[in-house]
């Protein structure tokens, strides 16, 4: 594998991830909500996510989900319901989330089951690794199963990276809002309306 095509993939992986899309808003979200470690435990999530979408092109299963528009519509609306859901309970909680940290532990764990869902149930994942991928691939790099794979891993981490970068720095923006009561209340308003974004903007996805 040619190192400076490898290097040219990092790159463009980096510029895409850093732009403003449906996982780093979602990381934004929680981190800010309830703290740096629950953005990274979202980010967790989401990378592992996308080890299914990595292996689903390999394997040629997003071709197959490229070809059937039912199966697309399905895992898009899906997705849709699941972050529509998700900004449902936070117009309507009672405290908002800054306030509940204080009393509450944060569970990782679903956080991080949060963020695997909310990736695999986005099917433009999928598709953009699809079209993503094979753009880097060369006769004269060996297997281009292996190939994508070493692309998939590559973005996988420098994914992982960025999100943790928007987690630590969201997570400040929390700890600035907890100490101010007035603000900290709007946060379920400001999270419920990043759910909503990030729904539509799936449910509105086309091909």
């Amino acid at each position: 594998m040619d190192f400076l095509i490898w290097l040219s993939f990092l790159g463009a992986a980096l510029l895409l991830t850093i732009m403003p899309g449906a996982d780093n808003l979602f990381v934004l979200a929680q981190s800010i909500s309830n703290g740096k470690n629950a953005g990274i435990a979202t980010a967790f999530g989401l990378c592992t996510g996308l080890i299914v979408h990595i292996l689903a092109t390999i394997l040629g299963v997003s071709a197959l989900l490229y070809q059937s528009s039912l199966a697309f519509s399905i895992i898009k609306y899906a997705g849709a319901a699941y972050l529509l859901y998700l900004a449902y309970k936070a117009f309507t909680a009672k405290s908002s989330p800054l306030e509940v940290q204080k009393t509450q532990q944060v569970s990782y764990d679903a956080l991080y089951k949060k963020g695997i869902i909310m990736n695999i149930l986005n099917p433009k994942v999928s598709l953009f690794f699809l079209a993503f991928l094979p753009q880097f691939v060369t006769a004269s790099g060996g297997s281009a199963a292996f190939q994508m794979l070493v692309y998939g891993i590559t973005f996988l981490v420098q994914a992982l990276f960025v999100f943790t970068v928007i987690s630590l720095f969201a997570g400040k923006v929390g700890t600035v809002l907890r100490k101010r009561p007035a603000i900290s209340q709007k946060v379920n308003l400001i999270e419920g309306s990043l759910f909503t974004l990030i729904g539509l903007r799936i449910a509105l996805s086309e091909k």
